[in-house]
């Protein structure tokens, strides 16, 4: 990766990746979910592009809309009634932003996933894992990598299937149905074959036996060590800000949450840091590359 903080330990972006998803899965505050949202797209436009995230958003924010969308038919509860549906069930102004914010924090963790999924390889997962859990780490670092590898061997199938005359957008219903289940025949049977030569690959090499020793290209430097103690500090500090109310926020039956005391805008204003980390980091760093090259 070309940016700074994917080449920080494996420990030190684990632990990251950690603590921004509790957090985002936990806190429902208003401030929070918008500085972890916010976070999450900017770190994602860092990794992949703006043109990967625009994809990704595709996704993601028809998620936020069918929450806020879905929520208000079920969930009734909520003191300020807007209206009433046809069915005589009361539309209430809490339960719509009840739904826009469990999007939103769904938004926010699918975002932090594809962050994750380009920072975490499968080598860091299995070097963090490997010794503790090695059955375990290697079924999860070859599920996270399944999904784009599937995707690119998709593309290729379809490619080939086009060259031959076997695209599935053109002739009958029936012939495209037909199509349709040789592609995914196809993909079924490579993603077995694949995942038989990886066991086997890793079984041949003495992979996960007692004493076996493995070579590692990633070592604890004093950055890293550096990186520990702030995410420490982060997650320590967001810790106590939830046990001592400062993050709480009630939707049911009434809005109600944390005054803007100065103590409760010092969380928010940590949390924001925390999840601007590896933006910083990488800015920080060009800003060191552009001094350095204009230096010489």
């Amino acid at each position: 990766m070309n940016d700074a903080f994917s080449r920080y330990h494996p420990l030190v972006n684990f632990l990251f990746f950690t603590l921004v998803l509790v957090y985002s899965m936990v806190l429902m505050h208003p401030v929070c979910l918008a500085v972890s949202l916010t976070g999450a797209i900017w770190y994602a436009v860092v990794l992949n592009g703006p043109k990967a995230v625009r994809f990704s958003l595709k996704v993601t924010l028809p998620v936020l809309l069918l929450a806020a969308v879905v929520n208000p038919a079920f969930n009734h509860a909520g003191v300020t009634i807007l209206c009433y549906l046809p069915s005589g069930n009361p539309l209430t102004l809490e339960s719509i932003l009840y739904g826009l914010a469990a999007g939103a924090m769904l938004c926010a963790v699918l975002m932090w996933f594809v962050c994750y999924n380009a920072v975490m390889t499968s080598d860091k997962f299995v070097y963090l894992f490997g010794r503790v859990i090695p059955a375990l780490s290697l079924v999860l670092s070859m599920t996270l990598r399944f999904v784009p590898r599937f995707k690119a061997q998709l593309d290729t199938v379809r490619q080939a299937q086009f060259c031959i005359g076997r695209d599935v957008s053109t002739g009958s219903v029936w012939q495209r149905a037909r199509k349709a289940i040789t592609i995914f025949s196809i993909m079924v049977t490579w993603a077995l074959e694949n995942a038989i030569e990886t066991a086997d690959s890793m079984k041949s090499r003495g992979y996960g036996l007692k004493g076996r020793t493995s070579f590692a290209l990633y070592r604890m430097e004093e950055r890293d060590r550096f990186a520990l103690l702030w995410l420490g500090f982060c997650g320590m500090y967001l810790f106590c800000g939830c046990l001592a109310g400062g993050l709480k926020w009630w939707y049911f039956p009434a809005l109600q949450g944390a005054l803007a005391a100065p103590m409760t805008i010092s969380f928010y204003l940590v949390y924001l840091a925390l999840c601007l980390t590896p933006v910083i980091l990488d800015r920080r760093e060009a800003r060191v590359w552009r001094c350095s090259r204009l230096s010489t």
